[in-house]
């Protein structure tokens, strides 16, 4: 069992870590009281940003691994101007927020494929190579800790690792995370306090739209390597950890982190013998089967913001 594990942890974090900056980007979202439930479809977008810049980069420059982290600020960046739209209708026109999601998340496949059909010719776009995994010297070694933490990471991983620590310590240490947790719970109050809510619930769209854009890109630059119009409902799981880590950054740490080795169990069954026995049908809907069953058990018990949702409008024209 605990050679199963090791084989399969250094996995599990790969598949972890676009699923944690992205929801990541709906804690801020959500907390600043709209909820983005388009994180699938900006993930998407982030996706065929990211693949195309690095397809188009990596044969006119050296340096590889600079192209693949222009690829990654140009995901952020595109993600965050299709937010933009989600922004715009949930707050300035207090449309419904679940309808402007899904309409991102409707539009994002269709709209990438078209666009990628005809700029490259197909409706896929692969780069040549992206981030590699390597052993970290010295950390690697450590008993039972160095195969499972520090065996075939990405520079991805810790990347996203550390902007997990400063998310926690903004929302949590700073003005600015005080105030965008009040417009999630008592936007009337923030409004009185002298805080333009408006502004803030921008912020909070604005850096869901730039996490999820990359989180979409991680995966093309370490597991998938093309892009396919698609990110198999993951911006759904990242919904999911969302719910299921009660809106907090460990919480989605550690919900993250499940849902990312039941994501493992299925893409990696192939190659893992233990796991081949298995029907591949059974292992493929294993981790939406865990998700819906974990959301059944902890609903009840959650507590979202509690003005995620709804509209403001503070009669300021």
């Amino acid at each position: 069992m605990w050679a199963l594990i090791e084989q399969i942890f250094p996995y599990a974090i790969v598949f972890t870590i676009p699923l944690l900056i992205t929801a990541l980007g709906g804690l801020f979202s959500e907390r600043s009281g709209v909820v983005n439930i388009g994180l699938d479809g900006l993930m998407i977008f982030g996706a065929f940003a990211g693949s195309l810049t690095i397809y188009y980069l990596q044969d006119n420059m050296a340096n590889q691994s600079l192209v693949l982290w222009i690829g990654l600020l140009v995901a952020a960046i595109v993600g965050m101007l299709f937010s933009l739209l989600h922004a715009f209708a949930s707050i300035n026109l207090n449309a419904n927020q679940i309808i402007s999601g899904t309409a991102i998340n409707m539009i994002a496949g269709a709209l990438t494929v078209f666009l990628a059909r005809n700029i490259t010719g197909s409706g896929n776009i692969r780069i040549t190579s992206g981030f590699s995994p390597s052993d970290i010297p010295g950390l690697s070694s450590i008993p039972v800790i160095g195969d499972l933490f520090f065996t075939k990471t990405y520079p991805t991983t810790w990347f996203i690792l550390f902007v997990l620590l400063v998310s926690s310590f903004v929302l949590y240490k700073t003005k600015t995370g005080l105030r965008l947790r009040s417009c999630g719970e008592y936007p009337q109050a923030a409004e009185a306090a002298g805080v333009n809510v408006r502004r803030i619930r921008y912020l909070g769209v604005l850096l869901s739209g730039a996490f999820s854009g990359l989180g979409g890109a991680l995966i093309i630059v370490t597991y998938a390597g093309e892009f396919t119009g698609t990110v198999s409902g993951l911006g759904f799981l990242a919904l999911a950890s969302l719910i299921f880590g009660q809106w907090k950054p460990l919480g989605i740490l550690g919900a993250t982190l499940f849902f990312g080795f039941a994501s493992t169990v299925a893409n990696v069954s192939q190659v893992i013998p233990e796991l081949a026995v298995i029907p591949p049908i059974i292992l493929k809907i294993f981790p939406y089967v865990v998700t819906l069953i974990a959301l059944v058990l902890f609903s009840k018990s959650s507590q979202a913001p509690k003005a995620a949702g709804e509209p403001f409008d503070s009669g300021k024209r």
